[in-house]
C-alpha cells in the first residue's frame, strides 16, 4: 500500500471547515481502514510565516508553500471570505499552476475555487463553489463553466465543491473513489454525517429555501406547499390562495425565494420523494402520486433535472 498525499492549502483567514471537514475525513479513512488507507495530509500556508489566522483562531501549517515542493497525489485550496487575495496574490497562483498539473487531482472548497481561477486552471472546466459567489466566478472567470447549484462537481483530474461542509462531501467521495463505498460508509458515519449527497444534488433543499422568504404570505405559501404535495399546485391555485395576481405573485416569489414558483414545488416534491425511496419500500408509483407527480415517468424526468440519477438507481444507492 502506498502513502497517498493530501495537501491543502490554507489561505489568510480561511473557513475553518473548509479545512478540518475533509482534514478529518481522510485523517478518519486512515483510522477506519489501517492497512488500506493510508493518507498523508498536510496544511500549507501561503506565505512564508506558517501561523495562519483562520477564523478567529491561529493555526500552525506544516509547511508553506514557499518550502514545499514535494509530490503531491490530491491538492486542495480552501476557501476564504478573503478570496478578493485571489487577485493580489502571485505567489499562489505560480505555485498552484507548477503543482496542479503534477498532482492526480486538484480541486478547491468554497471560495478557494477563485485562487485556482486566477491560476488559469478553471478554464474550459465545469466548476462549482458557494452559490452565493457562483456568479461573481462566472464574470471573474469567463472561460470556466460555472454550475451554480451543485454540492461538487469532476471535471476530469479538477474537483471543486460548494461552501463549508460541502468539502466534507467531497471528502467522502474521494475516499470512496479511492478505498471503496464501505470505508466512505464508516467514516461518514462516525462523523455522523450522511453519505448520500450526490454531488448533482442541489446546494438547497426546499425545506431551507422555505426559509429564505421574508414576505409573510410567500413564506405562508411555500410553509402550505410543503404540507399538500400532492394537490394539483398549478401557479393559478398558488396565487389565488395568497390573494394576489398570478403575475404579481409569480414576480414576488421569484424575488423572496430566487426561483420560480412550479421551480420551488418541483423541488419540494423531489425531496419528498428521496426521503421515500430511501426510507421506505413502497413502489415507485405510490410514491410518485403521493408526492404530487403525475406519473413515475414524470417523476423520473424531474429527478434527472435536479440530481442526475433516476429513482430506480437513486434508491439502489441511497436507501438506508
Amino acid at each position: 500500500m502506498s502513502s497517498k498525499s493530501i495537501a491543502i492549502v490554507v489561505p489568510p483567514n480561511a473557513q475553518s471547515l473548509d479545512i478540518s471537514g475533509p482534514l478529518d475525513a481522510f485523517l478518519e479513512a486512515n483510522r477506519q481502514a489501517p492497512g488500506r488507507c493510508d493518507y498523508d495530509v498536510r496544511l500549507l500556508s501561503v506565505g512564508p510565516d506558517r501561523v495562519v489566522n483562520v477564523m478567529g483562531m491561529s493555526l500552525m501549517a506544516h509547511r508553506s508553500i514557499i518550502e514545499d515542493d514535494g509530490p503531491i497525489d490530491t491538492l486542495l485550496v480552501a476557501g476564504t471570505p478573503d478570496y478578493a487575495l485571489a487577485y493580489a496574490e502571485s505567489a499562489l497562483p505560480a505555485w498552484l499552476q507548477r503543482q496542479a498539473p503534477r498532482s492526480r487531482r486538484y480541486g478547491s472548497v468554497c471560495t478557494g475555487a477563485f485562487f485556482l481561477g486566477t491560476a488559469g486552471l478553471l478554464d474550459g472546466l465545469n466548476v462549482t463553489t458557494h452559490w452565493q459567489h457562483a456568479a461573481e466566478l462566472a464574470e471573474r472567470f469567463p472561460a470556466a463553466k460555472v454550475v451554480s447549484d451543485q454540492i461538487f462537481v469532476q471535471d476530469g483530474a479538477l474537483w471543486t465543491s460548494a461552501g463549508v461542509t460541502a468539502g466534507i462531501d467531497l471528502a467522502l467521495k474521494l475516499i470512496e473513489d479511492d478505498h471503496g463505498r464501505d470505508v466512505a460508509l464508516a467514516v461518514a458515519r462516525r462523523l455522523v454525517v450522511f453519505l448520500k449527497r450526490p454531488g448533482g444534488q442541489s446546494q438547497f433543499s426546499a425545506h431551507l429555501a422555505a426559509q429564505i422568504a421574508t414576505e409573510g404570505r410567500i413564506q405562508a405559501i411555500q410553509h402550505w406547499i410543503l404540507d399538500h404535495l400532492p394537490l394539483d399546485l398549478t401557479v393559478k391555485t398558488l396565487a389565488s390562495r395568497a390573494a394576489m395576481s398570478v403575475r404579481n405573485f409569480t414576480r414576488i416569489f421569484r424575488q423572496e425565494v430566487g426561483m420560480t414558483p412550479a421551480d420551488f414545488v418541483e423541488m419540494a416534491r423531489v425531496d419528498s420523494a428521496r426521503r421515500l425511496l430511501e426510507d421506505s419500500d413502497m413502489p415507485l408509483q405510490r410514491v410518485a402520486s403521493s408526492c404530487g407527480f403525475a406519473s413515475p415517468d414524470t417523476m423520473r424526468r424531474a429527478f434527472m433535472r435536479r440530481i442526475g440519477t433516476g429513482p430506480s438507481e437513486y434508491r439502489e444507492r441511497f436507501r438506508r
